[in-house]
């Protein structure tokens, strides 16, 4: 187990997971464009240096955003967060988190801010990404039902201690 400085310090893990938040009009920065919230995780991973393909920032930029279903991915790069639904500034989170390629996604309370029909499009997609990319994902929420529909197996926390756990 690690400390919170040793976390902090670790940068190949920092890369292997990577978090979802919730709030995704207050988890983008409202200065930056589309672009540039994705492409700020692989600059301080320096992912085109090491990118096995040989392509370009602006390309691991578009895939990501590609994969997060945000198509065609070059549109959005000039837009800011304020100019975004709900559920597009969502997709931008996801793509931020995907153009590390990580192992794992925690995704805190995902669609807890979303419609209805668009809550189901995202889920739709961390499981299809979990799938597709062989990644893991935990989602973090307090919604059982939902909790019962996406996962294999579910812990149930009472004051920050797992209290059980087990298949759904």
């Amino acid at each position: 187990l690690l400390s919170a400085p040793d976390l902090r310090e670790d940068d190949a893990l920092r890369a292997r997971v990577q978090m979802v938040l919730q709030d995704a009009a207050g988890s983008l920065n409202p200065r930056q464009t589309v672009y540039e919230s994705v492409a700020e995780g692989i600059r301080l991973h320096k992912r085109v240096a090491t990118d096995p393909d040989g392509r370009s920032e602006a390309e691991l930029v578009a895939a990501a955003l590609a994969e997060a279903g945000l198509r065609p991915p070059e549109r959005l790069f000039l837009r800011y967060p304020h100019e975004l639904s709900g559920g597009q500034k969502q997709r931008v989170l996801i793509a931020g988190a995907l153009a590390l390629r990580p192992e794992l996604i925690l995704a805190d309370e995902p669609v807890s801010s979303l419609d209805a029909s668009i809550r189901g499009e995202i889920l739709a997609l961390l499981l299809k990404l979990r799938e597709d990319l062989g990644m893991g994902v935990v989602v973090v929420t307090h919604d059982l039902g939902l909790a019962w529909n996406i996962a294999d197996r579910i812990a149930v926390m009472y004051l920050g201690r797992v209290v059980e756990y087990g298949t759904t």
